[in-house]
């Protein structure tokens, strides 16, 4: 597995991880590595610092805990509380499509289908044409809670 730090066309920078440098520059040319913020598949590398090993002395003082470090239980940022208050309104409040997403707000943008809250996964080429033909949706900045069962 490799990590790359990313920057999309827009000026975002996110980092992702990929199988190997071969399996970032197929997905990359099939258009499948999109920004993590905005959706926009013109992702190119960002300038990296390499992973430089330390001694094993540096890397013990690393682990100490240090009284600047908040705990993992602690209170989230207000940016963690807002994005988690958004998730909650937005499953307790809208219907999951999940991948049929596209499909439904066509349907419900066309009259085929009544018109109701719905929220689900659509890939950035199937987001694009939705904006394009007029359908008004917007990404969230969160995932779907899966369950692992």
């Amino acid at each position: 597995m490799i990590s790359y730090t990313l920057k999309c066309g827009a000026g975002h920078s996110f980092d992702s991880w990929f199988q190997s440098a071969r399996a970032f520059e197929t997905l990359q040319a099939q258009g499948h590595v999109a920004c993590a913020i905005c959706g926009d598949t013109t992702v190119e590398k960002a300038l990296m610092a390499p992973a430089v090993s330390k001694s094993r002395d540096a890397e013990a003082q690393e682990r100490m805990p240090k009284k600047s470090d908040r705990p993992l239980s602690g209170a989230k940022s207000p940016a963690e509380q807002a994005l988690a208050a958004l998730k909650a309104h937005v499953e307790k409040n809208h219907h999951y499509v999940g991948r049929n997403f596209a499909t439904e707000a066509r349907a419900m943008h066309d009259g085929v289908a009544p018109e109701r809250p719905i929220w689900g996964e659509a890939r950035p080429d199937e987001a694009r044409k939705l904006a394009e033909e007029g359908v008004p949706v917007a990404p969230l900045p969160f995932t779907p809670t899966r369950k692992t069962n």
